[in-house]
C-alpha cells in the first residue's frame, strides 16, 4: 500500500483536490477534519487545550477563532498547541490505516496542511503539493468570511513558502486552470503510482516533480 501525502498552503485548493483523489478510489485521511472532531464538545483536545490556553472553550467546545487569536502570531504557542494536538490524532490515523489494509487498497492519501512544516513527509512514500499563483491564492483566501490581509500574512508566515513545497514535491497539482484540469492531473498521479516501477520513476524526487 502506497502512502501519499497531500499538502499545500492556504487557498491552493487542497480540499477540492483531496476529494478528487477520493473519487479515484483512494481513501483520504483528513487531518483538519479530525482536528475539528477532537475540538468539538466532548473531544479529546478540549481539556488539555483549555488548560494550556485558558478561555478558549465555549459551550464545551474549543472556539477555533479564539484559539487562533492566541497562537497566530506566537510561534512558541503554536508549537505548544501542536504538541497537544498531534499525539491525539494518532488513534484516528491508526484506525484509518487498519481499515485501508483490510480493504487492500493500493493507495491511501493523507491530507495534512502542515506536512513539510512538521516533518511528516518522512513518513510518506510520495508527496503531492497543491499549488496556484500567489495572486489567485490571495484572492481566494480574502474572499473568505472573517479573513483579512493581516491574518492571511500571519498564516503564510508560519507555512513553508509555496515555491519550496513545489521543489520538494514528487507531484504538483496546479489548480489555477480549473477543476477539469486538476482532476486530470490527479488521474495521472494515480496512474503513475500504480505502475510497477513507480519507485524508480520517483527516484531523485524534486527534479522529477510534475
Amino acid at each position: 500500500m502506497i502512502t501519499l501525502g497531500l499538502t499545500g498552503s492556504i487557498g491552493m485548493g487542497k480540499s477540492a483536490t483531496a476529494a478528487m483523489f477520493a473519487a479515484e478510489g483512494c481513501p483520504v485521511y483528513d487531518a483538519d477534519a479530525e482536528v475539528h472532531r477532537i475540538y468539538a464538545q466532548g473531544g479529546a483536545a478540549v481539556e488539555p487545550v483549555e488548560a494550556a490556553f485558558p478561555g478558549v472553550v465555549r459551550g464545551g467546545a474549543i472556539d477555533r477563532a479564539l484559539l487562533s487569536e492566541r497562537v497566530l502570531n506566537d510561534s512558541d504557542a503554536f508549537q505548544r498547541l501542536n504538541g497537544i494536538v498531534w499525539p491525539l490524532l494518532g488513534a484516528a490515523r491508526r484506525e484509518f490505516f487498519r481499515q485501508a489494509e483490510a480493504d487492500q487498497v493500493p493507495i491511501v492519501v493523507l491530507d495534512i496542511p502542515l506536512l513539510f512544516e512538521t516533518g511528516g513527509e518522512r513518513n510518506m512514500d510520495a508527496v503531492v503539493v497543491v499549488s496556484a499563483p500567489a495572486e489567485l491564492q490571495r484572492q481566494r483566501v480574502l474572499a473568505r468570511e472573517g479573513m483579512s490581509e493581516a491574518k492571511l500574512d500571519a498564516i503564510l508566515a508560519r507555512q513553508m513558502a509555496d515555491a519550496e513545497k513545489r521543489a520538494r514535491a514528487h507531484f504538483v497539482v496546479d489548480t489555477s486552470r480549473g477543476f477539469d484540469a486538476a482532476r486530470e492531473q490527479v488521474r495521472e498521479i494515480v496512474a503513475a503510482l500504480k505502475r510497477p516501477d513507480w519507485r524508480d520513476r520517483l527516484a531523485g524526487a524534486p527534479e522529477q516533480a510534475h
